[in-house]
């Protein structure tokens, strides 16, 4: 069903999926709510069921400098401007690598982060580094990348690598994530 929702130009309505699967329509809603339950985005219209088709997305790894205190300037500058925070990591000199999932695409999940950090014994993973830290950003285009390195640019947040930094940290980080 998923492969016939992905392949159609428009909505598929319970009767024909039920035709062409010989089943019932009852059969076809409960198949729908499996996969929806599986993470398909599947949107029930007056015409018919619809898969909604992700845009593809961009990403970019922009190593940045600043204190605590502007975490929030940086972190609402780059939602505002449509990107979405994917990480934060730096690259310690003795510790290698260390990485977490941030997953921040608004003002509201930036608060939420803040909060969270100023409330407990932790504190930001930029400390241990001097300031220094990498994000990985998504957007929608790399135009939008484009305007956030720009803006961090200007703001003085951007930040050019160190001799010690391999170029490639990333991809080494991703392959053993696989």
């Amino acid at each position: 069903m998923e492969k016939l929702l992905l392949a159609s130009e428009g909505p598929l309505s319970g009767s024909k999926l039920a035709a062409h699967f010989q089943v019932s329509r009852q059969v076809v809603v409960q198949d729908i709510a499996l996969l929806r339950a599986n993470g398909l985005d599947i949107l029930s219209t007056n015409r018919g069921y619809v898969l909604q088709k992700q845009k593809p997305s961009c990403q970019r790894v922009f190593k940045v400098h600043h204190t605590e205190e502007q975490t929030e300037e940086e972190m609402n500058m780059v939602v505002d401007l449509g990107g979405r925070f994917l990480d934060v990591f730096v690259y310690h000199r003795a510790y290698g690598l260390i990485r977490t999932e941030l997953k921040a695409r608004s003002r509201h999940d930036v608060a939420v982060y803040l909060q969270e950090i100023s409330s407990g014994k932790s504190r930001e993973l930029l400390n241990i580094t001097s300031g220094y830290h990498y994000h990985t950003i998504e957007a929608d285009s790399e135009d939008i990348l484009d305007l956030i390195q720009d803006n961090l640019e200007k703001r003085g947040f951007l930040a050019p690598l160190s001799e010690y930094e391999p170029i490639d940290f990333w991809q080494n980080n991703l392959q053993q994530r696989a």
